[in-house]
């Protein structure tokens, strides 16, 4: 592939970046509770054993049907878990309107996610996403996840632009920000209201929310 070279490029995070994934669950969460007769109480059970995604999808279904046992079927769990979230989130207007005026300004955007291809790939046609994007990159299918450089890098060469000179924006610091730190890269770290508690490496920028991060980045494509 021949890379464009002077193009600018802005790497966004899927899950509670571009769109509020943990809300989407866990309204998911809320529905699943309360069609299978389950006490509201465990919503923050099921939110704490799911850690944003973090979680393991096989570790949070195996927890899920040791505390619910025969209550449940494993078919009800499965389609929470692959289906829940994807099925629910939404994107912002103020999202789809940051990434409108990036890419009218000439940036090529593409989204890095951790996760599997089918779910992460619901998530980013059912909100349209897919229409506001240059491409994207899930680890599944690149066999490497986020903070690890080769996924940044299989970003760049799907949408044909240059790594050197990119913005990665996202809302965790392991993930986005050491990802970005340790290629070198830019970066707006999503705050989401907390405060940086990193001592090793730190944002470019800090924003509350993923419109400010773009509007910061396309504001100023120069800032070191």
């Amino acid at each position: 592939m021949i890379y464009s070279l002077g193009v600018p490029l802005l790497m966004l995070d899927l899950d509670n970046t571009l769109v509020d994934r943990d809300a989407a669950f866990r309204a998911a969460v809320q529905a699943f509770l309360a069609d299978h007769g389950l006490p509201d109480s465990d919503l923050a059970w099921v939110m704490t054993v799911d850690a944003s995604g973090y979680t393991a999808r096989h570790d949070v279904g195996a927890a899920m049907a040791d505390r619910y046992g025969a209550a449940v079927s494993t078919t009800a769990i499965d389609a929470l878990l692959d289906t829940g979230a994807a099925d629910r989130v939404v994107l912002a207007g103020a999202t789809r309107e940051a990434l409108e005026r990036a890419r009218a300004g000439g940036w090529t955007c593409v989204i890095v996610t951790n996760g599997r291809i089918a779910q992460q790939e619901a998530k980013i046609r059912n909100t349209g996403l897919d229409r506001l994007v240059d491409g994207w990159v899930v680890s599944e299918a690149v066999g490497r996840k986020k903070p690890e450089p080769e996924i940044f890098h299989a970003a760049a060469h799907a949408v044909g632009v240059a790594l050197p000179g990119a913005w990665v924006i996202g809302d965790s610091p392991h993930a986005d920000i050491a990802g970005a730190n340790a290629l070198g890269l830019r970066s707006v770290w999503v705050s989401d209201g907390r405060s940086w508690t990193q001592p090793r490496y730190r944002p470019t920028l800090v924003a509350d929310d993923v419109g400010s991060a773009i509007d910061c980045v396309v504001d100023a494509p120069s800032r070191g």
